[in-house]
């Protein structure tokens, strides 16, 4: 390998160790390209954006889930690798602990190692025939109303047949990675990220028998909002949004250009699950 990416949380920890690896890196003969982070939350789509050099053999990220989707828009559609390193709160997208990153880095830089697609989610937003936005998302888009807002009223079709018209205080739709993020917390089921599916998940429904509900990949999905609908958010992977109303169409399916995650050889989904759910006494 001669040029890596690197992706650190603002943060003193994380940004000492990215320093250390850094010098390490380039004790190697390892050309460094550093990308500033941007503070969390969401900003306008649209906004502009530098991606990563196509020159980059890897990208390590040095954060948690909010910094690794950060990193993952600044790939875009490249097919460039990228591994996560925890420095945050509990996540499943930085798999790394901190004490493990030079082994895990040897490893790498010795090309041992696999990786696993990733599906990600392709959304566009037409407002009176004109696309307004378009964006690919790792985890998920999320449409919901502001607090001082009525129930959201989501016109729901799938391939053009309409399927349901979910009142609530939002909808969440996701990718297999993306449910155990949002998803899980509003109620929906954890989806391993090898099946082919999109997951819609209504936020306090109105409807009780509005449940989660699994489409398959292959499906493209259409929301509008119901005549005079306002206050209404629509983000992308909770790095940028912007304000819709009943004049916007969003649809949404799969990407041409999934995500390739770096696995260790002796990473199991399943004991991460285990651990940061903590099942059966497991610890995170």
């Amino acid at each position: 390998m001669k040029k890596i990416g690197l992706v650190v949380k603002i943060d003193t920890e994380a940004g000492r160790k990215a320093d250390e690896f850094e010098n390490w890196l380039r004790s190697r003969g390892i050309d460094v390209v550093r990308k500033k982070n941007l503070p969390s939350g969401p900003r306008m789509s649209g906004s502009k954006i530098s991606y990563a050099p196509s020159d980059l053999d890897c990208v390590f990220v040095l954060g948690g889930d909010g910094t690794f989707l950060s990193a993952v828009r600044w790939i875009g559609d490249q097919n460039i690798p990228i591994i996560g390193i925890k420095f945050g709160e509990v996540g499943f997208l930085a798999e790394i602990t901190e004490d493990s990153l030079f082994y895990v880095a040897e490893t790498i830089l010795s090309k041992e190692f696999v990786t696993t697609s990733r599906m990600r989610l392709l959304v566009t937003v037409i407002r009176e025939k004109a696309e307004i936005a378009r964006e690919t998302v790792l985890n998920d888009i999320v449409i919901n109303k502001s607090a001082l807002a009525t129930l959201a009223n989501i016109k729901t079709y799938i391939n053009d047949h309409y399927l349901t018209t979910y009142k609530a205080d939002g909808l969440i739709v996701s990718t297999p990675t993306g449910s155990t993020a949002y998803s899980l917390a509003a109620g929906g089921p954890v989806v391993h990220p090898a099946v082919p599916g999109i997951i819609m998940t209504p936020i306090c429904p109105f409807t009780l028998t509005n449940r989660p509900l699994i489409v398959p990949d292959s499906v493209f999905i259409k929301f509008k909002l119901a005549k005079g609908a306002s206050d209404i958010m629509l983000t992308f992977d909770g790095q940028l949004g912007f304000e819709i109303d009943d004049r916007d169409t969003i649809i949404v399916q799969k990407g041409q250009h999934p995500v390739n995650m770096i696995n260790m050889p002796d990473q199991h989904y399943f004991d991460e699950l285990k651990a940061k759910l903590r099942w059966s006494g497991g610890r995170v």
